[in-house]
């Protein structure tokens, strides 16, 4: 198979980005006969159709898919090609580092560890998107080549991508969280988030007999721990989610039974071998070692 050219994958990147072959002609300052020739080109190539053709613009079929993740991962190698050998001569890592993590990991996990990384190595610009931790989730957008490194829930009902790499950083247990002074917090309607719905919990809940029927979906954890604070349920969150919470909760310790869930780093095998990535899971697990009880502080 004839290799594809760095601007080729360009292109096949912009046009997945902007959904139609024209607006990637305008994102890269291209005609659209230049884009669709380019794709056209690609396709012939790879052996393989990657983008559906519509009224409505191009999406890219599963092959396109695959495709378009390998050209993102290419892309970005090329960046960190001259990042790190920019940084080399100096003895320092530079450039952007793409981080995509859930909301409580991105609140309360990332900062403290990102703060030591870019007081360590100034150069770096950490870029930080937060993502739903929903169908593929943070892991996802590692595979999809839209982020270096993902802090992401392991060992769930969803397996990660083929070919990520991943590693433990901290296990938190599940907590009753319920609104201070409520005579029967049992009593309340269960508060629920789609984020906590997997394998974490589910097995766990079937288990016990005083879990209620009637349960309030909310859009995320920290929605769901302000209904907690204003009285209107009591949930089931993970320790992450609970770091900040006011007096106007009470956590319960559910017991040696509680369900857990493993929060860790995901990447891929090229971004591991690389200094910023490096860098940051140093510290990562720097940060969490300090938060182990007998800790040295």
């Amino acid at each position: 198979m004839a290799e594809l050219a760095p601007q080729e994958l360009r292109v096949l990147v912009a046009v997945a980005d902007a959904g139609s072959f024209s607006a990637a002609g305008a994102a890269l300052d291209l005609t659209q006969s230049a884009v669709s020739h380019s794709v056209r080109g690609s396709e012939a190539k790879v052996g393989a159709v990657l983008f559906e053709r519509g009224r409505t613009g191009a999406r890219p079929t599963p092959a396109g898919e695959r495709a378009v993740a390998h050209a993102r991962r290419i892309l970005r190698l090329y960046e960190v090609l001259g990042a790190e050998a920019r940084g080399a001569g100096r003895g320092e890592v530079e450039g952007r580092l793409r981080i995509a993590a859930f909301r409580s990991a991105a609140l309360h996990l990332l900062p403290p560890a990102l703060e030591r990384l870019t007081a360590r190595h100034p150069g770096l610009r950490p870029e930080v998107r937060v993502v739903r931790e929903l169908g593929a989730g943070t892991a996802g957008e590692v595979a999809a080549g839209r982020a270096d490194l993902a802090i992401a829930t392991l060992g769930g009902a969803a397996d990660l991508p083929a070919g990520l790499l991943s590693g433990a950083l901290v296990e938190e247990p599940y907590a009753l969280v319920h609104p201070a002074g409520h005579p029967d917090p049992r009593a309340l309607p269960l508060l629920d988030w789609d984020e906590n719905c997997g394998s974490y919990t589910r097995q766990w809940w079937a288990a016990q007999d005083w879990i209620p029927g009637a349960t309030v979906k909310a859009e995320d954890d920290g929605m769901v721990l302000t209904m907690v604070e204003r009285g209107l349920g009591m949930a089931i969150m993970p320790a992450l989610s609970l770091d900040g919470a006011t007096d106007g909760v009470r956590i319960a310790d559910l017991g040696p039974g509680r369900p857990t869930r493993t929060v860790g780093w995901v990447t891929t095998r090229e971004q591991a071998g690389t200094l910023a990535v490096q860098a940051l899971i140093r510290e990562l697990r720097a940060g969490r070692e300090r938060q182990r009880p007998g800790a040295a502080r």
